[in-house]
């Protein structure tokens, strides 16, 4: 078999991939006493026993430069009510002053208030993945909104919902 790599256009791989639907998520992390936020949808579990997730960040990002001195990071799982903190989060954020929110300390780190869900955990290891670097972590704690509520999407470059009765 030849190993050799098929020359892939860009752009037409990240229109390819953005056919997926994906949940939203922010993931923050305290960083010299500084708590830092991306947007993120890539971030999936890994495993149940014992309990890991991952998400991808670009090493040329902000967070990709500071998530090797972070020992914790929580993903916090966007609910369709929260597209401009993800907007905002993006580095996207048009307006003079960013969206309200607001930060809660609990045992998994720091949470987004008004989530679906947050996962805090503890970095367990970091790998590197072409031009990201792809951040395992070991879940500490779990959160679930009292509320029900459905889930900012995310496909083919824009938000969308989840039109499901039972998600809303």
């Amino acid at each position: 078999m030849n190993r050799r790599s098929m020359s892939i256009d860009v752009r037409a791989f990240r229109q390819t991939v953005g056919q997926f639907v994906t949940g939203v998520t922010i993931i923050t992390a305290e960083v010299d006493g500084t708590v830092r936020g991306m947007t993120a949808n890539s971030f999936t579990s890994l495993s149940l026993e014992p309990p890991l997730v991952l998400f991808c960040v670009g090493k040329a990002t902000t967070m990709g430069q500071l998530i090797h001195a972070a020992e914790r990071f929580s993903v916090n799982i966007l609910q369709r009510n929260q597209q401009q903190l993800s907007t905002y989060f993006a580095g996207s954020w048009k307006e003079s002053s960013p969206p309200e929110f607001s930060l809660q300390s609990w045992e998994g780190g720091s949470r987004l208030n008004g989530c679906v869900a947050a996962i805090g955990c503890a970095v367990e290891a970091i790998y590197e993945g072409g031009d990201h670097w792809i951040v395992i972590g070991r879940v500490l704690a779990l959160h679930a909104s009292d509320e029900a509520c459905a889930p900012l999407a995310f496909c083919r470059g824009r938000y969308a919902t989840l039109e499901d009765s039972g998600l809303t």
